[in-house]
C-alpha cells in the first residue's frame, strides 16, 4: 500500500469569517492511499484552528511520520484524512458506496443550508439574496464576535430575505444572557449552534429557550455527551472527531440518547463534503445539515461526488466516495 499527502488549499470567496478566527482558504490535507491492487482511495482532512488542534503543517508532518490510524490518534485532523482515503478505497473494491460500507440503509434526501460568515451587514445582505435566487432557504449566520454588530448583520439578512429561517452559529463567542437576547428577536431559528464556550452553559441556555441548542466544539469524543444532558443535539464533523468511523458511533449514540444530528463540515472542498454527506446516509439521516463550504470556494479540484440541485444533494451509486481530481 502507498500513502501520499500534501496541502489541499482552495481560496475561499469572501473571507471565512467566524467568531473564534478567520482564513481566507481551505487548510486542508488531500491523502491517497492506492492498495496493492491498484485501488485508490481518496481523503480530505480540514484543519480550521483554533476549532483544531491542527494547521496544516502540522498533519501533513504527522502524515509523513505516520502511516497507521492508532499512531494518528494524537492528531485528529490527520487520522480523518487517511482513514477517509482508506474507506474510500475499501469501499472502491467492494464495489459499494461508503455509506453502505458504513452500514447505512437508506438513500436519503439531504437539504443543505449556507453559511454567511461575518462580514458587514451590507454583504451578508448581498450574499442572502444570492443564495436565495439559487433556492437557499436555511441560512446559518455567523455571529459571537459581537452582539450589537451580530444583531444589525442578523436584522440584515432578515430584511434581505424575508422568508428565510435561521440555523446561527456564534462558535462559543456569547455568554448565556447574550445569547438569549439574540434568541429574543423572535426570528424564526431551527436552531442555535454553539452559542456559548462551555457545555455547562449550553445546559443552562437549554433550559430557557425552545429553539433546540446544538453543540459544536463542545462535543469531540463520545464521553462529551454525558455533560451535554438537556442540550438538543450535536454536530458531527470528521475532521473534528478524526474520521468517519468516529462520527457515525457518535452519532448513533446521539441518536439513541433522542439528541438531534447535524452534519458539519470545516471549510472543506468537495471530497470532504461528499465524505459528510455519506456519513448522514450511514447514520439514517440528520436533523440540520451544513454541508456548503464547497460552495464558498473559487475553485473547485474534483468532479463527481455530490450532485447538487441549489441547496439539494444527492450522492450517486458510484463505488467509493464516487470522486476523482480533475484532470
Amino acid at each position: 500500500m502507498r500513502i501520499t499527502a500534501e496541502p489541499l488549499s482552495v481560496p475561499t470567496l469572501d473571507p471565512f469569517v467566524i467568531a473564534s478566527g478567520q482564513v481566507h482558504a481551505t487548510r486542508s490535507v488531500l491523502v491517497r492511499v492506492t492498495l496493492d491492487d491498484g485501488t485508490e482511495g481518496l481523503g480530505e482532512g480540514a484543519c480550521l484552528p483554533p476549532v483544531t488542534k491542527e494547521d496544516q503543517p502540522d498533519a501533513l508532518a504527522a502524515l509523513q511520520r505516520h502511516s497507521t490510524l492508532e499512531a494518528l490518534d494524537a492528531f485528529p485532523v490527520a487520522r480523518a484524512a487517511l482513514e477517509m482515503a482508506l474507506l474510500d478505497a475499501e469501499a472502491r473494491q467492494q464495489r459499494v458506496p461508503l455509506w453502505r460500507l458504513l452500514g447505512g440503509t437508506q438513500h436519503l434526501p439531504i437539504e443543505t443550508d449556507i453559511t454567511l460568515p461575518i462580514l458587514t451587514p451590507s454583504r451578508m445582505a448581498e450574499l442572502a439574496r444570492e443564495w436565495w435566487e439559487e433556492g437557499f432557504r436555511k441560512f446559518k449566520v455567523k455571529a459571537g464576535h459581537d452582539l450589537a454588530a451580530d444583531l444589525e448583520r442578523l436584522h440584515a439578512v432578515r430584511a434581505a430575505v424575508p422568508g428565510a429561517v435561521f440555523q446561527p452559529d456564534a462558535n462559543g463567542g456569547f455568554t448565556v444572557e447574550e445569547a438569549l437576547q439574540y434568541l429574543g428577536t423572535g426570528l424564526p431559528f431551527t436552531c442555535f449552534e454553539q452559542p456559548c464556550a462551555t457545555a455547562a452553559e449550553l445546559v443552562e441556555l437549554s433550559q430557557q429557550t425552545k429553539v433546540p441548542i446544538i453543540a459544536d466544539e463542545s462535543v469531540k469524543q463520545l464521553s462529551d455527551l454525558g455533560a451535554l444532558t438537556g442540550v438538543a443535539g450535536i454536530n458531527l464533523k470528521i475532521a473534528k472527531l478524526g474520521g468517519l468511523t468516529r462520527c457515525v458511533e457518535l452519532g448513533r449514540a446521539a441518536k439513541a440518547r433522542g439528541m438531534k444530528l447535524m452534519m458539519g463540515g470545516m471549510v472543506e472542498t468537495r471530497l470532504g463534503m461528499t465524505a459528510a454527506a455519506h456519513v448522514a446516509l450511514a447514520v439514517g439521516g440528520v436533523d440540520f445539515a451544513d454541508l456548503d463550504t464547497a460552495f464558498l470556494l473559487t475553485q473547485d479540484p474534483f468532479e463527481g461526488g455530490y450532485q447538487a440541485s441549489g441547496p439539494n444533494l444527492t450522492l450517486p451509486d458510484a463505488p467509493g466516495l464516487g470522486i476523482a481530481l480533475r484532470r
